[in-house]
């Protein structure tokens, strides 16, 4: 039985409710990840495997990644695009949701290539083998040393402002590219800010004006006349992105408008770009009352909108980029708990804790996001309570969930917290020097270790003890 939690599902007293659905639906629509059943035992099963199972096997708290709901994202993106755009276009994962060797593997091997922060991301993309041609180095204050990496592997900048351009304008490097690229100009695209607004929140809105993103569109035409006179470069396209989290779909068609219009403005600086990069930012449930446009459906709309700029400003239409990043690995994941102590204040609330927290989602604390959770160990039970999920670091504001509606719980409970994929292990610490936890991606009834879950001897892994204080113990 396919799962697909929706509003009736606590309004009938009920954890879930099965899919009604035949066809595969959008995982950027769902809560669960696409194989999430229940299996004859009652408890959640996903690719296959028993979460009880696997906390048993693995430990707790532990990421459990669906390769099937990875996969068909990547398909559904690439497909839509396929189908919509006339022109050439390429989907790029924005890893910086959750970057590590096994899911950069996977989304190379769909065809995607990688949007990557830093040089450690980077190097990541690359142990997986990822080919760095379809590589794009984004961030707001590169390194010397990341622009160096990132142009000796041959991967194109994305340059976000004037000292990062003039730092790539005047390096030459003397000899050939270790890896035997002869010496070329340096492929770049340059980001804007198109000043366009949307509901998010404010921490991840990236297209206003007010942002420490990209060049300002008032300083268009001295970048443009820069890059023109400088042989060592070469301007591919432009990049834009406006956020992230978003349901709305006309923010991103307007995008495309305004992108154009860079495009012509362009050539009037003899810049003949090829590549446009219209971002990401598409929204995924995080409960049932969230309620994102299909990944097809913002695929339609961001092509319609490029297609009609560009009719009718009399321009071929380029090579069209996309970067989700949310909406391709949020919905394969969940983040699967074992429940602890609990506290009743009386007529205020009821307090149940889990063996982690903050440290392994600082969503809620950071973004006052949002989740839905489950008792895997019983999914059939009745929702009879109200409570809130604490976690377990010493801080007030460490809550997973307030006002959880879920069945009575006892310690030792499996609560599993959905669509935990993006920014949950990316953005994971060792606050309180908890060890962040393990990663499997499960798929037919098979589980595979992907991140190892820290051990004590890791946390103290790079602590240094001068020979002074030796001396004095």
């Amino acid at each position: 039985m396919v799962l697909t939690p929706i509003s009736e599902a606590v309004n009938s007293g009920r954890q879930y409710l099965p899919a009604l659905t035949t066809h595969t639906p959008s995982p950027n629509q769902c809560l669960l990840p696409l194989t999430a059943q229940v299996n004859s035992q009652d408890h959640l099963e996903i690719g296959g495997c028993d979460i009880t199972n696997l906390i048993a096997q693995f430990g707790s708290p532990l990421y459990v990644l669906d390769e099937q709901t990875l996969r068909t994202a990547c398909r559904q993106y690439r497909q839509a695009f396929e189908q919509y755009y006339p022109g050439e276009s390429q989907v790029i994962y924005a890893s910086k949701a959750w970057n590590c060797i096994a899911i950069c593997a996977i989304v190379a091997s769909e065809g995607l290539g990688l949007d990557v922060v830093s040089g450690g991301e980077l190097y990541t993309a690359l142990q997986a083998g990822v080919n760095p041609e379809t590589i794009y180095l984004h961030g707001n204050n590169k390194s010397v040393d990341e622009l160096h990496f990132a142009v000796e592997q041959g991967c194109t900048i994305v340059v976000d402002n004037w000292l990062e351009l003039k730092t790539l304008a005047a390096w030459q490097p003397s000899e050939p590219l270790h890896n035997g690229r002869a010496k070329r100009p340096i492929p770049i695209m340059l980001r804007l800010t198109p000043g366009i607004e949307c509901h998010t929140h404010d921490y991840i809105r990236t297209g206003s004006i007010d942002s420490k993103f990209g060049f300002d569109p008032q300083q268009l035409e001295p970048v443009f006349e820069f890059v023109s006179q400088q042989p060592t470069l070469e301007c591919v396209g432009l990049h834009a992105h406006i956020g992230s989290q978003i349901f709305e779909l006309q923010p991103h068609y307007d995008l495309g408008a305004v992108m154009v219009q860079w495009f012509s403005k362009a050539a009037q600086y003899g810049l003949s770009m090829q590549v446009l990069d219209i971002g990401g930012g598409l929204g995924i449930r995080y409960t049932e009352s969230d309620d994102p446009p299909s990944i097809e459906d913002w695929v339609k709309g961001v092509c319609a909108g490029i297609v009609q700029a560009c009719e009718s400003l009399l321009l071929p239409l380029p090579k069209l980029i996309s970067e989700p990043g949310r909406s391709l690995i949020g919905p394969a994941c969940v983040t699967a708990y074992t429940t602890g102590s609990q506290k009743v204040v009386p007529d205020i609330r009821t307090y149940v804790t889990v063996d982690g927290g903050m440290s392994d989602n600082p969503r809620p604390i950071t973004y006052q996001s949002v989740y839905r959770a489950v008792l895997a160990n019983r999914m059939s039970a009745e929702i009879t309570e109200q409570v809130t999920i604490a976690g377990k670091h010493c801080e007030s504001g460490d809550i997973v969930i307030k006002n959880a509606q879920l069945p009575q719980i006892h310690p030792g409970d499996v609560l599993v917290v959905m669509a935990t994929g993006a920014y949950n292990y990316s953005m994971a610490s060792n606050y309180n020097r908890l060890a962040r936890p393990a990663a499997v991606l499960v798929s037919d009834g098979d589980a595979s270790l992907i991140l190892q879950r820290e051990t004590y001897q890791d946390l103290v892994r790079q602590d240094c003890l001068p020979e002074r204080l030796t001396k004095e113990g």
